[in-house]
């Protein structure tokens, strides 16, 4: 059978060879680690576990796409940040599903998304209750997954209360890597976040409930660590409520063991029907988000990528899929065929050595200026490390800061899309322009001169001429046109 024609990062069918190219490492694999180059046997090893898991590597999450089966909607806790009754089917953030599946159902289904996606690697339960709470559907759910595709990696989400019980059965069924949301290591500061928990058939409240969802969460991560188990903390900062104490969090989980920790801000509107959004809690600003994260930066590695994804997400990060597998479309029986997802992976192979070796390059360029000079750069993009997102159809952007420390990804911005049915809206305009305060520079593949004007009177310069380009290569040009040599290619931007 010939291999299917497939694209990396379904970026478009516009030929790579568009791109500037950044030497390769021809050589050897350009190898990775933390996003980093490999230093011993030990980064090796982790870095063969992480590469193909786009929430715990930041490279992967240009190649590879997550699926959340929303089998588990039984919870042992309340949040005073979520709702699990609101959907909107427009609307990403954690705990909402619009579809509560059967774990037969979640089997058709990922069997129906990987015949057809095939940048998937990971299936994940997020929910939308808790997966070591609604222990039976998990274990239905994972057992079929794996027994009809071995090579997927299975991951879950848990708020930790139950997860001691289970970090045994976790072992046995290959589950690598496992995320904790942990708010808090004092309980004076839970009681603000949590007004309930159910452990043991017993209803706890307050202080109480909340140091018995501390002792457990410490524990089960210090069991996953013990078992090697990769663990990712996710944190909702909280302002005036756990904002600071998030330090002192961030200080628990590293001694503890924890891989990564994921910072992530409270959404918090009056429609989502929660405790924080009826009594008016504001949600923090990106500025203050990224201050705190830039705080906490060097004790744990921190996930910047993250996209706060629903209890149903399907596809990669920033690019969610889920409407177009809806149950009742997808046939009762379906036949997997795994040969179009192992010819991505080749295909990738070869692409992330090109992009390792680009993003190399483009830093020590930017490096040895030695300036002083920083910029902010927005980059609409698909995947696949690179600019291949028009400015009309953007929903997210991704946020850059080039300094010289080198070019680093800090976060990302939700934006509503500028063009429908080929049309400009003015009013997203006025969201996006909103959106890009305190960035300099606008990346995507192509964008009219309408916006491009707009965007420039409110102080953002905006481009195509870097269209399919890696990212890292294109803002390293940036950078050094800007505060340096001459580029290696046009940047077609007033400087």
């Amino acid at each position: 059978m010939s291999e299917p024609e497939i694209k990396v990062g379904m970026t478009s069918s516009a030929p790579f060879d568009r791109a500037p190219m950044a030497p390769a490492m021809r050589g050897g694999r350009a190898s990775s680690s933390y996003d980093l180059s490999v230093t011993d046997d030990i980064d090796a090893r982790i870095w063969e576990r992480i590469k193909d898991h786009p929430c715990f590597s930041e490279q992967a999450h240009h190649y590879f796409a997550r699926m959340h089966v929303a089998v588990a909607p039984a919870c042992n806790i309340q949040c005073n940040y979520c709702n699990r009754k609101y959907d909107c089917t427009n609307e990403s953030r954690p705990g909402v599903a619009s579809v509560k599946l059967t774990p037969d159902q979640a089997l058709r289904k990922v069997l129906a998304v990987a015949s057809k996606v095939p940048e998937l690697s990971v299936i994940g339960i997020a929910g939308p209750g808790d997966a070591c709470y609604d222990w039976k559907k998990t274990v239905a759910t994972f057992e079929g997954v794996a027994r009809e595709i071995p090579d997927i990696k299975l991951c879950i989400s848990t708020n930790g209360l139950a997860l001691p019980d289970h970090v045994d059965e976790l072992a046995d069924m290959n589950v690598d890597h496992v995320t904790i949301t942990i708010n808090m290591v004092d309980p004076e500061v839970g009681a603000k976040i949590y007004p309930w928990i159910l452990h043991g058939h017993r209803r706890y409240t307050g202080i109480e409930g909340a140091r018995i969802l501390h002792e457990r969460q410490m524990l089960g991560l210090e069991m996953l660590t013990e078992r090697g188990i990769l663990t990712k903390i996710n944190s909702v900062m909280i302002p005036g409520v756990n904002d600071t104490h998030l330090v002192e969090v961030n200080r628990w989980i590293r001694d503890r063991g924890a891989f990564m920790h994921n910072v992530v801000p409270l959404i918090s509107k009056p429609s989502h029907g929660t405790y924080y959004g009826l009594t008016g809690q504001r949600c923090p600003e990106p500025f203050e988000l990224m201050a705190l994260q830039d705080c906490l930066d060097g004790n744990v590695k921190l996930m910047r990528h993250c996209q706060q994804c629903r209890a149903d997400a399907i596809g990669l990060l920033g690019d969610d899929r889920e409407r177009e597998f809806a149950l009742d479309q997808i046939s009762t029986k379906v036949d997997y065929d795994a040969n179009m997802r192992e010819a991505y992976r080749k295909l990738v192979e070869h692409e992330r050595e090109d992009q390792f070796a680009a993003k190399l390059d483009a830093n020590k360029a930017v490096e040895s200026l030695g300036s002083s000079g920083t910029l902010a750069v927005a980059v609409a993009t698909k995947g696949g490390g690179r600019i291949n997102e028009h400015f009309g159809q953007v929903r997210e952007l991704q946020l850059y800061a080039v300094s010289r420390k080198g070019i680093n990804l800090v976060g990302h911005r939700k934006v509503l899309p500028y063009c429908l049915g080929g049309v400009g809206e003015e009013s997203a305009l006025d969201q996006i322009i909103v959106a890009l305060d305190g960035i300099d520079i606008l990346l995507s593949a192509k964008i009219g001169d309408g916006p491009k004007k707009r965007l420039a009177k409110a102080g953002v310069r905006a481009a195509d001429a870097f269209a399919y380009a890696y990212i890292e290569t294109a803002i390293g040009a940036l950078y050094i046109a800007e505060f340096g040599r001459k580029p290696s290619m046009p940047t077609a931007l007033p400087l």
